[in-house]
Formats: structure tokens, C-alpha cells, sequence
């Protein structure tokens, strides 16, 4: 039988991005990844070469995509609080995405697949620019990362929400403000 390394990878690659997403690098044992791949954990060192080198993987592999699909229509404040809830929806569906980040900037030096996802931001960044028009597309680029923000950290400081709300604390009550955040932000950079 013929060993299938297309999928062997791909198997790798989803327990890699389960358990990089529960714990960071530094949490995550190869023992575990050939645990929960059924995969035997020297296959990650012959296609990777090293856990740092198969973490790069699992986050570009992951996050190179994230922005994609979720461009800024519209204009005006509107369009960017829509596109906040686009992206609360997509972490809301794909929740390990937004910890993903945060263990990035955590445990790593340099952002994974830098160009593609520059791309991503830059075409987001001109449509935000667009929507509303902002004097200059560096305001744009604040006003992603700002939004970004926003959205990442409900997903990766529910404890911090938790020590400062007192009121209703459900996605749909975080979705609305994040909204209505978002929106305020665009009518500030008007």
C-alpha cells in the first residue's frame, strides 16, 4: 500500500492546529501530536524538519487564509461594523484561529506567511479607505488593526471580559457592541 503523504500531512497539520491552539508551542509535546494525528511523530520532523518549523507550518496553513472572504462593501461606518461582524463570525465558527494568533505573537518573533497575509491586509485596508474615505491609507491600516483588535480579543481575553462585565456576556450581546465599536471608530477617523 502506498504511503499517502498528502494526507498524512494534512493529518498532522489539523492536530497540530488543535493542540497548538490549546497550548502554544512551548505546551505542545510531539508525543502528542502523534497522539492525536495517528501518526508517528518522526513524520513531523521528515516533513517539517523541527517543532518550530512545523508550528510555522500549522500557523501559515491556518492563518494565511484568515482575512480572505471578508471584504469591506458599503460605505461609511456601517461598512467597517459590518466587516467586524464578518470576522466575529468567521473566529466564531473557527474559534482555535484567534488563539492561534495570540500564541503567534507569544511565542514567535515574526509573523507566519508574512507576504500573503500582507496582501490580505493591504486590500483590506484599501477598501476600508474606500468605505469611508479616510485621509490616508495608513489611517485605513490603524483602523484594520484596530478593528482586528477588537474582534481577536473577544475571542483570546474571555477572562478579562469576564472580570469587567457585569451584564449580559453572550457572543450575541459582544457581537452588537463590537458593532457599534467598530463603527464608532470609522466615524472618529472621518
Amino acid at each position: 500500500m502506498a504511503w499517502d503523504t498528502e494526507q498524512t500531512q494534512r493529518q498532522l497539520l489539523d492536530a497540530g492546529a488543535t493542540l497548538f491552539a490549546r497550548h502554544g508551542f512551548a505546551g505542545t509535546t510531539m508525543d502528542a501530536i502523534g497522539r492525536e494525528s495517528g501518526v508517528n511523530k518522526e513524520r513531523v520532523y521528515s516533513y517539517f524538519g523541527s517543532k518550530s518549523g512545523f508550528f510555522a507550518a500549522v500557523l501559515d496553513d491556518q492563518l494565511a487564509d484568515l482575512l480572505d472572504g471578508i471584504p469591506v462593501s458599503g460605505s461609511g461606518p456601517a461598512a467597517v461594523g459590518d466587516y467586524a461582524l464578518a470576522l466575529f463570525d468567521r473566529l466564531e465558527a473557527r474559534p482555535g484561529l484567534a488563539r492561534l494568533l495570540a500564541w503567534e505573537s507569544l511565542e514567535l518573533t515574526e509573523a507566519v506567511a508574512l507576504e500573503c497575509r500582507s496582501l490580505s491586509c493591504q486590500a483590506l485596508a484599501t477598501g476600508l479607505e474606500a468605505a469611508l474615505p479616510t485621509p490616508d491609507l495608513e489611517q485605513a491600516e490603524q483602523l484594520l488593526l484596530s478593528v482586528v483588535t477588537l474582534v481577536v480579543g473577544w475571542w483570546t481575553l474571555s477572562r478579562v471580559a469576564d472580570t469587567i462585565l457585569t451584564g449580559d456576556t453572550t457572543p450575541e450581546t459582544r457581537r452588537a457592541t463590537l458593532r457599534a465599536d467598530a463603527e464608532a471608530l470609522a466615524a472618529a477617523r472621518r
